[in-house]
């Protein structure tokens, strides 16, 4: 069996024995938002961490899943299960087709294009009251349910959430390890040697962003469903910004780095709570410390670490015997 088959089965593995160490609901709750903001790290990073291509504006995408799926299903009437996947198709389309002119721009300048276009997407959410609810929300969002079982629990929705993040990332380990996934490395390394070894990278591009767009719009399908409401507030500046610190602080590159980025990230807030608005300045603190003492990430930078450790404690026994 390969290494890359038997991490997946223990990550499986894992998944499903968590929550019978669980005894409060409230923790399972905490556990479907883990599962959420993954599904949303793991599409960042096939953007960032393997094509190089920043975002400020996945927010947007997670919110338009959301929307669509809810104005769909409780407007409309529509099955959820058909709204989930017309919702990530719209999604997909809108961001292929907007990739274009915006992934031209490079560095911060497309750090600065994603950040507009997701505060367009969260004013239209704000204003458009007929249609979203503007500021009040948008309520009477159907649970998800296979011929009469509702998806209407904190156990049920943990099965539910996270039987989307194996898939997520079983898909995602695949591409990455594809052809395809070479020449996105291709073109984050250097994509003037991309383009001279025949990568079409003005195309591979535009097409990781709609791909990473149309894995937020499940996120956010699946967030409308699971919560049954939804508010323009959760789908903010802030959102974006947490979904980058999940990425870098997991590890660029690393799918599995994205789950744990996204746990930690999760989970800490839940410790912080009296910091309040100033979470974000946390967020941007923790960034910074992490780009400049541990740029791999922590999937890479504790094993890094116990490796200096090791060489560290070998260097002072030998001086010790000396």
């Amino acid at each position: 069996m390969k290494k890359e088959q038997l991490k997946y089965i223990l990550f499986a593995l894992l998944v499903l024995i968590t929550p019978f160490f669980f005894k409060e609901s409230y923790l399972l709750n905490v556990f479907v938002f883990v599962g959420i903001h993954t599904i949303l790290a793991v599409a960042l990073n096939l953007l960032l961490g393997y094509a190089g291509q920043i975002s400020l504006g996945h927010a947007g995408f997670f919110g338009l899943g959301a929307y669509i799926s809810a104005i769909l299903t409780t407007t409309y009437g529509l099955n959820p299960w058909l709204a989930m996947p017309l919702a990530a198709i719209f999604v997909g389309i809108m961001a292929f087709f907007i990739g274009f002119p915006i992934l031209k721009l490079k560095g911060h300048y497309l750090a600065m294009a994603t950040l507009g276009l997701g505060i367009i997407i969260y004013i239209l959410f704000l204003e458009w009251v007929e249609l979203t609810g503007g500021p009040s929300g948008f309520a009477g969002i159907p649970y998800l349910e296979i011929n009469g079982f509702a998806f209407d629990s904190d156990l049920k929705n943990y099965f539910l959430v996270w039987g989307f993040v194996l898939v997520v990332v079983l898909l995602s380990i695949n591409l990455a390890n594809s052809r395809i996934g070479r020449a996105f490395r291709a073109i984050h390394d250097s994509e003037v040697a991309a383009r001279v070894m025949g990568v079409n990278a003005r195309l591979l591009k535009v097409q990781v962003f709609a791909l990473s767009a149309l894995i937020c719009s499940v996120a956010g399908s699946l967030y409308a469903h699971v919560m049954t409401f939804i508010a323009p507030t959760s789908f903010g500046f802030n959102i974006s910004v947490e979904l980058l610190t999940m990425v870098v602080i997991g590890g660029l590159g690393s799918i599995y780095g994205s789950v744990l980025g996204a746990l930690l990230l999760t989970l800490l807030p839940e410790f912080l709570r009296s910091l309040q608005d100033y979470d974000i300045v946390f967020y941007g603190a923790l960034l910074v410390i992490m780009t400049i003492f541990m740029p791999g990430g922590l999937v890479r930078g504790i094993p890094e670490l116990f490796r200096k450790l090791r060489r560290s404690s070998g260097v002072d026994k030998d001086g010790l015997h000396a």
